[in-house]
């Protein structure tokens, strides 16, 4: 196991156990690489949880058949109904069957005499219905968490779907910051310079959502008094929005369209990538704003 890549789950595990110092509290999602026994005998371990999306049919009971023969045996519990979008991002429902049951997960059969069974929970969520502009949707969850009801299924489904979000905040990192492409040559350089990018790509991400979640919210909720300042000189509203009751929402898009951001009327709201962008330039700005005065005065 210390020889192959998925290693890094088990390290990635341990390392953020170590470092929040409270194991009870912690939930680790993963996707089907983090699909790995080892990784589930080591949450248990050291007393912390995990739900893991499962691409491996695990032996279960008595070992003489699979997950799968048991989950076929039970019934849908509830019906829960998502909102999604198509291949060509259009809004879309799907509507999930549900079921889960509490079963006796054994090791593969060469890790057997090194590894013990657990009692683990599978959930299954499949979209009733074939939608035609997608893919069904099918997951098959692994937990140690104690799934009782529907109720405790969907909160376990939506945990999982924040999953995605931890992969935008890496493309921020990876295609905004650039942090691959650092040419420093010690550990220690690096390790601060991702810090601050993690600082950065943070920040992004926060305002691309929060103005979808909060459009309304006051703009000093995200943004520094001189950095409204200077959105309101650079970009001008237009048709007259001047007069709007000053909002997040508003401010977001004038640094989107800093970054290219055209904000027509049928735009879907700002992404990462134009609000990346605005900010690099609404941050150099602010920096010649500041030292301009000290150099050439007033």
């Amino acid at each position: 196991m210390e020889q192959k890549e998925s290693i890094r789950w088990l390290e990635n595990l341990r390392q953020s156990t170590d470092l929040l110092a409270a194991p009870g509290r912690c939930v680790h999602i993963g996707d089907r690489e983090s699909d790995i026994y080892e990784l589930f005998c080591l949450a248990e371990e050291v007393g912390t949880h995990f739900l893991v999306r499962t691409c491996v049919d695990r032996l279960a009971g008595d070992g003489n058949h699979t997950i799968a023969d048991e989950m076929d045996e039970v019934t849908v519990k509830g019906l829960h109904r998502i909102e999604v979008k198509d291949d060509k991002g259009d809004p879309d429902e799907a509507l999930l069957e549900i079921r889960f049951r509490k079963l006796r997960i054994l090791p593969p059969i060469g890790k057997q005499k090194k590894y013990p069974a657990l009692t683990l929970t599978v959930i299954h969520a499949q979209e009733r219905g074939t939608p035609k502009r997608r893919t069904k949707i099918e997951w098959k969850l692994l937990t140690d968490l104690p799934v009782q009801s529907r109720k405790d299924a969907i909160e376990k489904l939506g945990w999982y779907a924040l999953r995605w979000k931890i992969e935008v905040f890496h493309k921020i990192l990876k295609s905004g910051c650039k942090a691959e492409e650092s040419k420093l040559r010690t550990a220690e350089r690096l390790v601060n310079l991702i810090a601050v990018f993690c600082i950065v790509s943070w920040r992004v991400f926060w305002m691309t959502m929060l103005n979808r979640s909060s459009p309304n919210a006051l703009p000093q909720t995200a943004l520094t008094d001189p950095e409204i300042r200077l959105l309101d000189h650079l970009v001008k509203d237009r048709g007259g929005d001047h007069s709007r009751r000053s909002t997040l929402s508003r401010y977001v898009v004038k640094i989107a369209r800093l970054g290219g951001y055209l904000a027509r009327a049928s735009d879907p709201p700002p992404g990462n990538t134009v609000i990346w962008r605005g900010l690099s330039r609404l941050t150099d700005i602010e920096l010649g704003a500041t030292i301009g005065p000290k150099i050439v005065g007033n």
